[in-house]
């Protein structure tokens, strides 16, 4: 299928809801190496696997890869893999033909065949459970599917992106994804930084996500000030630009910088706490061990609210598994969901 080919990506193409390349890249050498990566390769017929921590900007390079290639004309499809119910997930990935299952009254069109002439992207591909794997390895392979219930071949034409918060070369030598399908989508790699380690990009985003939720909440605030900026330049941003981004738009709405003080920078969460007995006699080594645990739990807090209070990609961003982190929610005493986020008292 012949594409209209598009300009280079230097130019000043507009994509709705993508901010502008200056605030994409920064200034950082790392991500100017992005850039250039994706200017010689936009055109390419290949996949693509963005990888990096939740909040790094994955699905924004995706969709600006999109914008400023050959298949700008064709549709956007993006696949949010963990969203999904496994159950339903085969359905929306692949379709369906009418009666092929209870409940299918209609045929239905999956994602991959909605993303014919344009990019489909596979959001947190790591999740995906094998036997859909082995189906998606199919279409790479060959461009061929089947809706479910369906005898007639099908061919999709694509350009598929896809993007992981996981390790995956660790993950396919483990066996928890295969390995054919890895070597497939990981044709151009692209790793992007945590925000932390790009901070001088942080004053410009910070500028644009003012203005932009300025503009969009009618509000008008005054800029941060600097001592504000200083400390949110040395804070280690757990989630990543999300979490700034979440940040600037509580700082918009509230209208007060104490309002963002102090829930992520005051002493009060970044401090612990030592009670002195009336004798004056401290057990040190019973209050350290209070402390560290008192301080892994507010860890534990930010780290869920930097992710949405998405538990497996909270687990991730810690380093370590889910069920450790299921046993030291309820140890903590911290609600299951965010609507009753606190910390125990002590």
């Amino acid at each position: 299928m012949e594409r209209a080919a598009t300009t280079g990506l230097r130019e000043p193409v507009r994509a709705e809801g993508l901010p502008p390349q200056e605030v994409i890249f920064g200034s950082s050498p790392r991500m100017e190496e992005i850039r250039q990566n994706l200017e010689r390769g936009a055109n390419a017929d290949i996949p693509w696997l963005f990888q990096g921590d939740t909040g790094t900007g994955k699905e924004v390079l995706a969709r600006f890869l999109h914008r400023h290639s050959r298949w700008s004309q064709g549709p956007f499809v993006k696949v949010n893999c963990p969203g999904i119910p496994s159950s339903l997930l085969e359905s929306e990935l692949f379709g369906y033909e009418k009666g092929a299952f209870t409940g299918a009254f209609d045929t239905k069109q999956g994602r991959i065949e909605l993303a014919q002439g344009g990019t489909l992207f596979l959001d947190e591909i790591g999740d995906l459970d094998l036997s859909l794997q082995a189906k998606l390895l199919q279409v790479l392979q060959d461009g061929y599917f089947y809706r479910l219930g369906g005898q007639k071949d099908r061919v999709v034409q694509t350009r598929v992106i896809c993007a992981t918060n996981r390790q995956l070369r660790a993950d396919a030598k483990l066996g928890t994804f295969r390995q054919d399908l890895f070597y497939r989508i990981n044709v151009v790699s692209v790793h992007l930084p945590r925000l932390q380690e790009r901070n001088g990009d942080i004053a410009m985003l910070i500028a644009y996500f003012l203005r932009r939720y300025s503009d969009k909440y009618d509000r008008k605030v005054p800029p941060l000030s600097t001592s504000l900026l200083k400390r949110l330049q040395a804070y280690q941003w757990p989630g990543n630009i999300r979490e700034l981004e979440n940040l600037i738009k509580r700082y918009v709405i509230l209208g007060s910088e104490q309002a963002i003080t102090s829930e992520l920078l005051g002493n009060s969460q970044d401090t612990v706490s030592t009670e002195i007995p009336s004798d004056g006699i401290i057990q040190l080594k019973e209050v350290t061990q209070k402390a560290i645990q008192e301080l892994e739990y507010k860890i534990i807090l930010k780290v869920l609210d930097a992710n949405g209070w998405h538990r497996r990609s909270a687990a991730r961003a810690l380093n370590i598994s889910y069920g450790a982190l299921l046993y030291k929610m309820q140890e903590a005493g911290l609600a299951t969901k965010r609507s009753k986020t606190s910390l125990p008292k002590s």
